[in-house]
């Protein structure tokens, strides 16, 4: 199922935004050197293997900046793209398509780089698995609703959009509420009866007492392998278990095998690199 983008308010706004920082003084490149008359066509191209993502991006920012700007979409959000595929052709007036070169390939190589990372986290779960790959909140300020879109184009899924999203008891939460058990127990108290409450936990003592305390979801943090495993005999099914922190590429098997029901990747919105795509004139 292809995922859904952001709201078009909030594409309309982010762009305007982008573009506002760019071009508010104009182009004295473009408008020195091309004729404001001229035509072109140019084409957004992969070059390397990539998982697309942030194409209503290209078609907003070219939407804001001159109807008359074609945007002819080749692939889908999503679809995975060898090097030389070419994802898209703009054709219309040259100075516009110029003026919004740069803003819609920074969407873009960003976008495309985080489903690209993600695509890599979920395909080597273990055939079967019904692990999930899931992003965190360490996301680019003003941009959580796009990285966490290209998070589903890559097949993972998201966390918590907020923090009023969902109760997450963290290490500093313990500390400030005094024990592991009366933050697990004033969250039950003060959250609706739909929400669940989740505890990270650090150590084995942790974990017994969120269990203890009737915890619902557990978050395994910075455990290795082996710990994970003892963790998953101890529950035993009474919460249902993510393993976040310290989480690589080369250690997803292992995990899913395991069978762990969550793994949360930070890495996936705050490390991911930037692809390399390219708008070439013809």
């Amino acid at each position: 199922m292809q995922a859904t983008p952001p709201a078009p308010t909030i594409v309309a706004e982010t762009v305007r935004r982008a573009l506002s920082e760019d071009i508010d003084r104009g182009d004295i490149t473009t408008e020195a050197c091309v004729e404001p008359t001229a035509l072109g066509t140019a084409t957004l191209n992969a070059r390397e293997r990539v998982v697309v993502c942030g194409l209503p991006i290209l078609e907003e920012v070219f939407a804001q900046l001159d109807l008359l700007v074609d945007v002819d979409a080749h692939v889908q959000d999503g679809d995975l793209v060898e090097a030389g595929t070419s994802i898209a052709t703009l054709s219309g007036p040259a100075t516009s398509i110029l003026l919004g070169e740069r803003v819609a390939l920074n969407f873009l190589q960003r976008l495309t780089g985080v489903a690209t990372m993600t695509r890599s986290f979920v395909d080597a779960l273990p055939n079967g698995s019904a692990t999930r790959i899931t992003d965190t909140r360490k996301t680019t300020p003003g941009l959580r609703a796009f990285e966490r879109y290209a998070v589903r184009c890559g097949g993972g899924h998201n966390h918590r959009e907020d923090l009023g999203a969902g109760v997450l008891i963290k290490d500093n939460h313990i500390a400030a509420a005094g024990g592991c058990t009366q933050a697990i127990e004033r969250a039950r108290a003060y959250a609706p009866h739909t929400c669940r409450i989740e505890c990270e936990v650090d150590t084995r003592a942790q974990l017994e007492e969120a269990l203890a305390a009737g915890v619902d979801i557990v978050m395994l943090d910075n455990f290795n392998d082996d710990e994970v495993r003892d963790a998953l005999a101890l529950i035993d099914g009474q919460a249902i278990v993510e393993v976040s922190g310290g989480v690589t590429l080369e250690r997803v098997a292992a995990l899913g095998t395991l069978g762990v029901d969550v793994i949360s990747v930070g890495a996936l919105t705050h490390s991911s690199p930037s692809c390399d795509l390219g708008l070439d004139w013809s």
